[in-house]
């Protein structure tokens, strides 16, 4: 990407009820920004949100502790895995 693309903008466009508009302008006003700003802004951050909580887990203490040991000292197969995984190479032995 050149810097004259990295640079360019899109536009977005939304319908908005008239109480909602009067919300978002006032908000825009406190912080003394546009209501295109604003929007822009909160809409940006509302997804960096929606991302982080997807893609960012948070585990109590003893959960990070449990989470740790099963990576370090996994438990052997069980059955019904040990099945799947021979199943699978079965199908791509087929496959190839």
């Amino acid at each position: 990407m050149t810097q004259r693309e990295a640079n360019r903008s899109a536009r977005l466009a939304a319908r908005i009820e008239p109480d909602a508009l009067a919300i978002v302008k006032r908000a825009a006003e406190i912080q003394g920004r546009s209501v295109s700003e604003f929007v822009v802004t909160a809409a940006r951050d509302a997804a960096a949100r929606t991302i982080e909580e997807t893609e960012i887990f948070r585990l109590s203490v003893a959960g990070q502790r449990a989470f740790a040991e099963a990576i370090l000292d996994p438990p052997a197969p069980s059955q019904g895995l040990a099945k799947a995984f021979a199943a699978h190479r079965r199908l791509i032995r087929e496959v190839r």
